[in-house]
């Protein structure tokens, strides 16, 4: 486990991971779940997790937030890499769509969860401290400017 204490752009995040054989078809597979994600507010509240990742927030991921915010179910990714042995190690947690859908080409497993009431809060809090993040294709335009008024 890790002694991180939580603070306005990091969370612990503590959880375990449930592996269920399953039948597909003529084949025997393994589904994975997560289970008991418990958010750490200091040390040592999670004592039965097995697992514990931080979930940290950077400033020039606030329009993905707000987007997952601002869903009608936002989620919680985790992502995970295999083992020699196939089985999953946590790598990496984050709110963004766009960071984990960075890593489902490559040799990773992600999951997502529903985003628990409390961390959607402390999002908020930490959109709120920083500002939104106006999306950096859309450029100010002068007053007058586009389309031709016909004058």
């Amino acid at each position: 486990m890790t002694a991180t204490i939580k603070d306005q752009s990091l969370w612990p995040l503590h959880f375990s991971l449930v592996v269920e054989p399953m039948q597909m078809g003529r084949w025997e597979t393994k589904r994975w779940t997560i289970k008991d994600i418990c958010l750490a507010r200091e040390e040592g509240d999670c004592p039965d997790a097995e697992f514990s990742l931080p979930l940290k927030l950077f400033k020039d991921e606030r329009t993905d937030y707000r987007f997952n915010l601002s869903s009608h179910d936002p989620r919680l990714f985790f992502v995970f890499e295999k083992d020699d042995y196939d089985e999953l190690q946590p790598f990496r947690v984050t709110p963004s769509q766009t960071v984990a859908a960075s890593f489902m080409d490559g040799d990773y497993v992600v999951m997502s969860e529903p985003l628990p009431l409390p961390v959607q809060a402390w999002m908020e809090a930490f959109i709120g401290r920083h500002g939104e993040l106006l999306d950096p294709g859309k450029k100010k335009k002068r007053k007058g400017a586009g389309r031709a008024s016909g004058n």
